[in-house]
């Protein structure tokens, strides 16, 4: 939902209509259902439009840090400003969501060839590329925008600054497959949790239901992109993002805690993987997803534990 009305408002670069209106609900609307039309079609299909977007998007990134690294002011980077503690965590909530998807991968893992060596493998690759990228792209455009945070598309404005108007579309089309390709991941995996636990009773068995021709769980598909489309009712983007990340920080802090009882509990099998270090990677983990739990404003936090 936080991401469907992020890209409208990269799209009213382009398209002012986009901004406000019928425009505005068309532009949110239509890709989110282009996107589950696809994936009820297949898992491949899915997973090949995850990669042309995911190309799509990086392309014009590199190319924004490549020309934007000549362009860049480094007396507006160095030094770097101690941030204002009351909002840090605050800062850090949102940047969660930016860094947030990559527990989607093993959602699919059952449909993998080779799951023990492809989910570490993707995970750890991800991480290390994206948080490259981002770095890359946050130093460029920290550098050559002045008044970076009141910038509503900052890449686009920076691009602009740099290359001229076609520099500020081609970054905003990068934004638009941003975009995209980020919300096809949960259009993807999402629908496996609710069909996983349909499988083991947990859920109603029609969220476990197959399509009989594509041998997609289609209607954990629709009912994914229908609870969506009610929540871009609910608020703004960034409250949306907000929530996105508490409810992430909800699954994180259980699967963390669980992490050591199952290692206990679950017998090892060929397809099992075990990281090193028995209870310390989970415990760890559920320190920081505690911390970040604590920059939530307790009303958007008691309004997250009611839903």
């Amino acid at each position: 939902a936080g991401l469907s009305v992020f890209f409208a408002r990269a799209v009213g670069y382009l398209w002012p209509a986009a901004k406000s209106g019928v425009g505005q609900w068309l532009t949110i609307v239509l890709p989110l259902l282009v996107l589950t039309g696809i994936n009820v079609r297949g898992i491949k299909s899915g997973a090949r439009t995850a990669v042309v977007l995911a190309w799509g998007k990086v392309v014009p990134l590199v190319l924004f840090v490549v020309v934007g690294i000549f362009w860049v002011d480094w007396n507006r980077i160095f030094p770097v400003p101690m941030p204002e503690r009351a909002n840090f965590m605050k800062a850090a909530l949102l940047v969660l969501f930016a860094y947030a998807g990559f527990e989607n991968t093993p959602a699919p893992a059952g449909e993998f060839r080779d799951p023990k060596r492809d989910v570490p493998f993707a995970l750890i690759m991800q991480i290390v590329i994206v948080t490259a990228i981002y770095t890359a792209v946050q130093l460029v455009a920290l550098g050559t925008v002045p008044n970076l945070g009141a910038s509503p598309t900052p890449l686009a404005d920076a691009a602009a600054v740099m290359i001229g108007p076609v520099g500020g579309l081609i970054l905003t089309l990068g934004a638009v497959l941003s975009v995209l390709g980020t919300n096809n991941n949960p259009v993807l995996a999402g629908p496996r949790y609710l069909y996983a636990l349909a499988e083991m009773g947990k859920l109603p068995r029609v969220f476990g239901r197959i399509h009989p021709r594509y041998r997609t769980p289609y209607i954990a598909i629709l009912t994914q992109t229908g609870v969506a489309l009610l929540l871009m009712l609910t608020g703004t983007a960034e409250e949306l993002a907000v929530q996105s990340a508490i409810a992430r920080l909800a699954t994180y802090i259980g699967t963390a805690a669980a992490v050591p009882v199952l290692r206990r509990k679950l017998p090892a099998t060929e397809r099992t993987i075990r990281l090193p270090g028995g209870p310390l990677i989970p415990i760890a983990a559920l320190a920081i997803c505690l911390l970040f739990l604590s920059a939530a404003e307790a009303k958007k936090l008691l309004e997250k534990l009611d839903k």
